[in-house]
């Protein structure tokens, strides 16, 4: 009887936020390690630009522009020696599309179990606690910061009086 190794403990949804917590020469250092006889080839080319958050107004439902950000894309697929083929994706926001391309190969690592997945697992894992420790401060300056908005209008009527 063989057992099954076990997959990745992130949902995928979370990957590539994980991933780009973790130093993006760490991960390109990771992926070499474990790419040397790969056959990778593009569907779409790796790029950078910008992207535009667009909303919907409350009331009237009319889009407008909150601003720009940086966005990097890649799409990439696969093939190892043996036949195997994986494909991988990746959307972050960055200027750089050499990580949205590192970031799509572990896209594709991951998801197919390919040679070297668990590097790339405990890289997962890592970049998880990265943002649970961002997020936990964030946390904590914004509980620091909290504004008592009933003390603004005392001290308004305070001023008029």
């Amino acid at each position: 009887m063989t057992t099954v190794p076990r997959g990745p403990t992130v949902p995928r949804g979370l990957w590539i936020y994980a991933l780009s917590a973790v130093p993006a020469e760490r991960l390109r250092e990771d992926i070499e390690g474990i790419s040397e006889d790969w056959q990778i080839t593009h569907r779409t080319v790796p790029e950078a630009g910008l992207a535009m958050l667009t909303l919907r107004d409350g009331c009237l439902h009319d889009p407008f522009h909150l601003g720009e950000f940086p966005l990097a894309s890649a799409w990439l697929k696969i093939r190892l020696p043996d036949g195997r083929e994986a494909e991988g994706a990746a959307r972050v926001m960055s200027d750089d599309p050499t990580l949205a391309e590192t970031l799509a190969l572990c896209d594709a690592v991951l998801a197919a179990r390919l040679p070297g997945w668990e590097r790339i697992d405990g890289e997962l894992d890592q970049g998880m606690g990265l943002r649970r420790r961002e997020a936990r401060i964030r946390g904590t300056i914004r509980v620091k910061t909290k504004v008592e908005f009933s003390l603004l209008d005392e001290a308004e009527r305070d001023y008029r009086a």
